[in-house]
């Protein structure tokens, strides 16, 4: 993998850059679509390579390891065959799983004995084990096995995890380093960053981070549950340990202002669940605010979801018709709004990167962000 910066934004710390993988091109800031068990929920891959022009999208160690199985993936050839995606993939590995199921699980030096949320059998992941897995689903960038801290939690607990974190890291990096891909393409590993909300946690992680060398670095243990400010302050504070040269993945986050706001501060990769899961649930992100598609007002607005007209939905389903699939409870809905959010957020991320390379990204950005926020 290759990261090359191609403009900086005068004004603040956001960058463009451009990073080179065998599957392809990725052009960032980037906001990476969430596909956890191989699939973008209610979006065909047709419509996240012409419509949604995505460049990479995310898989899931946790849930694919469980489900198809890694016998399947294996002999599929991997992610990129067996789900018909042939950009960059990316694979969390299964850290925030282990922190969502914090009721059936245990942890330990060696790793982590967790339940299957599917049918309760129990499994053990260990850092080594989770880099073959990785290995086996064959994801461009693959994540180091971490354990993603809990919003509030004491400081003692955040620096143990911390620390157990990196102990992880160094066999997550032999085991990686030890093996080879199966699949006749390169893979690369990326660190993440841990120490929950406390600043000298937070600067502990990112050095020793930096400090391995790898291909690129990535944040974790943010966006769950902290003050908004605090999110911002702690991604500036390890945005400026990490290398410049190295491009830098903000984890789990978040909404359109929140993508903004992480790229003015020097984050270059960002993925969510947010723009499919809210549309499912009706709720659209626009270029002018968030519209709530079924309330009553739109029952007779026959314009478009957003006047940008940014992707077919736009040019060709109104506002009253996507509300009438909503309340007739009409499986479509939710494939146009999560096609419709999908692309908003691919918008954003693009048209960032050319504020950024003709100089204008700060001040669109500061009223872009007002705007994000309101409702309509």
């Amino acid at each position: 993998m290759d990261f090359t910066i191609k403009g900086l934004d005068k004004n603040s710390n956001a960058r463009a850059g451009e990073i080179i993988t065998e599957h392809g091109i990725i052009q960032t800031p980037i906001f990476m679509p969430v596909g956890t068990v191989g699939s973008v929920k209610a979006v065909h891959q047709r419509d996240l390579k012409e419509d949604i022009q995505a460049q990479i999208i995310l898989g899931n160690t946790y849930h694919l390891y469980l489900r198809p199985g890694l016998e399947t993936m294996e002999k599929a050839g991997g992610l990129h065959k067996f789900n018909g995606w042939d950009k960059p993939i990316l694979t969390d590995s299964g850290g925030y799983q282990v922190y969502s199921l914090s009721g059936t699980r245990k942890m330990k030096e060696e790793g982590v004995i967790f339940q299957s949320h599917i049918d309760g059998s129990r499994h053990t992941f260990t850092p080594e084990k989770v880099m073959d897995i990785q290995r086996v689903i064959g994801a461009d960038i693959i994540m180091a096995f971490d354990e993603c801290t809990p919003y509030p939690c004491e400081y003692d607990y955040a620096s143990k995890s911390m620390e157990l974190t990196h102990r992880w890291l160094k066999r997550c990096i032999q085991q990686f380093d030890n093996t080879t891909p199966k699949y006749g393409y390169s893979q690369t590993l990326f660190p993440i960053v841990q120490g929950s909300v406390y600043r000298d946690l937070r600067i502990n992680s990112a050095e020793e981070i930096a400090s391995h060398n790898r291909e690129g670095n990535a944040i974790g243990g943010l966006s769950v549950g902290e003050p908004v400010e605090i999110m911002y302050e702690l991604t500036e504070l390890v945005c400026g340990i990490l290398p410049k040269e190295k491009p830098r993945y903000l984890m789990g986050v978040g909404t359109p202002a929140n993508i903004l706001e992480s790229i003015a501060l020097g984050i270059d990769m960002m993925d969510c669940v947010m723009p499919t899961r809210n549309a499912r649930n009706g709720m659209l992100f626009t270029s002018e605010g968030i519209i709530n598609i079924k309330n009553e007002k739109w029952k007779n607005d026959f314009s478009a979801v957003d006047s940008n007209g940014m992707s077919y939905v736009d040019s060709q389903y109104s506002r009253a018709y996507l509300r009438h699939l909503f309340q007739a409870q009409e499986m479509l809905a939710a494939m146009i709004a999560s096609i419709h959010n999908l692309n908003f957020y691919l918008w954003l991320v693009g048209e960032a990167r050319k504020r950024i390379l003709d100089g204008s990204f700060t001040e669109w950005k500061n009223v872009m962000v007002k705007k994000l926020a309101s409702r309509l």
